[in-house]
């Protein structure tokens, strides 16, 4: 059940962010040149104090490679090494930045920044640009105790055309955790369109379509040496798992009259999904007051009305009216050990940001307890041809099978009386609210 149970630019105008590494004791780094011992490496000799003349041996010529230098003072040596991590403590200590390049551990409920350093080690400057170069961050989908981020970059007329690193997330006291990825946060940075506190990239940074980077545009022409180097960092939060509780995100197409729901579903612009929230008490004690609210990506707009809670006091759904499950969340009561609930809303899909290609909406369903709070992702996959070259559609997703139960366990929610979401009051029964009290942490 995913998360909830699954365990398994010149180097000087950029020394504030670069910081240092820690040197990993494992190598995580590759590529794709098919050679079993790697890329091409190179070494700078004879720089200036400024790095802004160095020689690369052996020579590079004409050659357009990323990230194979192995004395880049800047990023602690080997840039192969280009992926690391830190905690987000809101402070930019410059070159006192510790970035981990090989392993960090975290802690609950804390943020932390993954670094990506982007250098086309060609030495020729716009005469050796780098085309159509795209930026990934692979983000584990389970939950584990020990996760890995990997970033890469790709090039078509670099060689190799692929390089990768990653940075490994460890429990800091052997409990599971799931990384959350912050929407919004990728951040590229540079001596051009970076300049001056960066500019946000696209989400699909963490998708397979990637985040295109650039040096005076996001054309993908990155030209080589020092000052057209870039770093771009994203936020993820360490969430620990309870094993009280299981939260389940899933989705199905309403517009295709799918029956199931799934982790997944393939839908056009226009088209109605629901989703649905499972929460299931595994504990041994009753609870209280339990809070679910959902995160909508960009992209999908919530259809007022549609939020129903199912359980076994309202085994046909009760209607929320107050349609506040993507803002503050809604009370879904109290429920006795072992019991469930689930909760079905429907968005639409929209185009505000959408990429050409294919696009991974990301929706994330909350559910806290007390002064935990569990989520889990379903994803919609959207492909964008309007207004851009066609391309042929994708195979279609097939779903997983459905999850909805022919019958609805027993709560402790049967006090809640059959008219409580409908009418909109704000305290019909004890311990229940339409509009909660509590805002879900982020």
């Amino acid at each position: 059940m995913k998360k909830a149970i699954k365990t398994a630019s010149a180097v000087l105008a950029l020394a504030g962010i670069a910081g240092t590494s820690i040197a990993p004791a494992v190598m995580a780094w590759g590529d794709n040149s098919g050679n079993a011992n790697g890329r091409q490496t190179y070494t700078l000799t004879n720089c200036t104090a400024n790095y802004d003349k160095c020689n690369i041996e052996p020579a590079l010529g004409n050659k357009i490679t990323f990230n194979s230098i192995t004395n880049n003072p800047e990023i602690g040596g080997d840039e192969r090494n280009f992926v690391g991590a830190r905690e987000n403590t809101g402070v930019n200590s410059g070159k006192g930045n510790v970035w981990n390049a090989n392993e960090i551990t975290v802690e609950n409920g804390k943020e932390y920044l993954v670094r990506l350093y982007a250098h086309n080690n060609n030495p020729n400057g716009t005469n050796g640009v780098a085309k159509d170069v795209t930026l990934h961050f692979t983000l584990p989908t389970q939950a584990g105790t020990s996760l890995s981020v990997q970033g890469s970059i790709d090039s078509s007329n670099a060689t190799p055309t692929r390089v990768y690193d990653d940075v490994v997330f460890k429990s800091a006291d052997g409990r599971a955790f799931y990384l959350d990825y912050i929407e919004g946060s990728a951040l590229y940075e540079n001596n051009g369109i970076g300049a001056n506190g960066g500019i946000q990239l696209s989400d699909n940074i963490i998708t397979s379509n990637g985040a295109k980077i650039g040096y005076s545009s996001l054309n993908g022409e990155i030209p080589g040496c020092f000052q057209y180097d870039s770093y771009t960092t994203i936020r993820v939060k360490a969430v620990y798992l309870d094993e009280s509780y299981t939260v389940e995100k899933t989705v199905r197409n309403v517009t295709n009259e799918e029956k199931s729901f799934s982790d997944t579903t393939n839908a056009n612009v226009g088209d109605i999904v629901e989703y649905q929230i499972l929460y299931k008490n595994d504990s041994s004690e009753n609870v209280e007051n339990v809070i679910v609210k959902d995160i909508l990506p960009n992209n999908m707009e919530y259809i007022a009305g549609t939020t129903k809670l199912y359980n076994a006091s309202n085994p046909n759904g009760i209607i929320n009216t107050n349609d506040t499950i993507t803002t503050t969340g809604i009370n879904i009561g109290g429920y006795a050990a072992g019991a469930n609930a689930y909760i079905r809303f429907r968005a639409k899909v929209v185009d505000k940001s959408m990429a050409c290609g294919t696009n991974k909406l990301v929706n994330w369903g909350q559910v806290g307890v007390g002064q935990t709070t569990l989520q889990d992702n379903a994803f919609v996959m959207v492909e964008k041809t309007e207004g851009c070259e066609v391309k042929p559609n994708p195979d279609p997703v097939t779903p997983d099978n459905p999850i909805t139960p022919n019958e609805m366990p027993t709560t402790g929610a049967g006090s809640i009386a059959a008219g409580v979401l409908g009418a909109g009051s704000v305290v019909t029964a004890a311990g229940y609210y339409i509009a909660s009290r509590k805002s879900l942490r982020r």
